[in-house]
């Protein structure tokens, strides 16, 4: 049942539906796996990875909210429910304990990395059905792709 009446015929809300809510998933568990290894990072860039994480954590916030929001525009009620997350994210898991600096930045560059691959195929995959959602998807991997180089600029020859 839909309390909101889509603008979109049946066949592309389907496809909206699937993207908006795979986006969704992998931006709530990016927030927590990056607050998570922002309590835990340990190591000589300890300031810099705890700040930079910081800023991805706000990034994911930020468009988990918008997508969320895009999502019951079009009728799609969003699940970011942790039980939902855990079972569709793309993110990977982080281990407990405290990560070492050069770890949190692998650990950042593997997420970001597999979320900005999932992102671009739901660009793709919304261009015919829905080109509002669409941009919506552009804007958050363009702010995804800003971290991700960041940190791949941060890890240069591993440090």
């Amino acid at each position: 049942m839909s309390v909101v009446k889509s603008p979109l015929a049946e066949e592309n809300l389907k496809v909206v539906s699937d993207a908006l809510q795979g986006a969704l998933v992998d931006l709530v568990d990016l927030a927590l796996v990056g607050k998570q290894i922002h309590w835990t990072v340990i190591g000589p860039r300890f300031r810099t990875v705890h700040f930079q994480l910081d800023d991805v954590v706000s990034t994911a916030r930020t468009h988990a909210d918008t997508v969320a929001e895009r999502a019951s525009a079009l009728g799609i009620a969003p699940d970011g429910r942790a039980e939902t997350v855990a079972k569709q994210s793309a993110v990977g898991n982080v281990k407990e304990g405290w990560t070492q600096d050069s770890d949190a930045v692998r650990t950042l560059v593997d997420a970001l990395g597999s979320v900005i691959s999932r992102m671009r195929e739901r660009i793709a995959a919304t261009d015919e059905p829905d080109p509002v959602t669409q941009d919506i998807l552009i804007g958050l991997t363009r702010d995804l792709e800003k971290h991700h180089w960041m940190f791949q600029a941060e890890n240069v020859n591993g440090h």
